[in-house]
């Protein structure tokens, strides 16, 4: 397996990254989509078994203050084996002297984040622009009487 930050796409790479967030089952990404979000990125950590895509995260920031993790996945094939804390732990180490460092958990992989020392924020919010993002990632609100 090779583990390389910010590296040099090539062409087949975008097809292989779509298909990465097909078999974990996120929602599809249009390849002008997320060539262009993942080139804006500031980090970027991309895990290859031979030629395969089968691990990546990446990270937005504003250069010094605030920094977010995002797209952090690994192939169903090769979840058990420790790739996932790699990327998070490199993309950690590349935001050192950052002061608000945040990220949003998948549905049921908040464990995960917490065993590597990451902690729930108790004011964080969204803007849900679907009604499965709303069920994913919301906490209901009280209906008052």
């Amino acid at each position: 397996m090779e583990i390389l930050i910010n590296p040099d796409w090539e062409e087949k790479d975008w097809s292989e990254l779509q298909a990465l967030y097909i078999a974990v089952e996120w929602q599809a990404r249009e390849r002008k989509d997320l060539e262009k979000a993942t080139r804006m990125s500031s980090w970027v950590v991309v895990i290859k078994d031979q030629d395969r895509i089968i691990g990546f995260g990446r990270t937005m920031d504003d250069g010094c203050y605030y920094a977010v993790l995002v797209d952090v996945m690994i192939h169903p094939d090769y979840q058990g084996q420790g790739l996932g804390t790699k990327i998070v732990k490199l993309l950690r180490e590349k935001l050192e002297g950052y002061l608000f460092i945040t990220l949003s958990a998948a549905p049921e992989k908040n464990g995960f984040y917490e065993k590597l020392g990451w902690r729930q924020q108790s004011s964080a919010f969204i803007w849900p622009v679907s009604e499965r993002q709303e069920k994913e990632h919301c906490v209901p609100v009280a209906k008052s009487k």
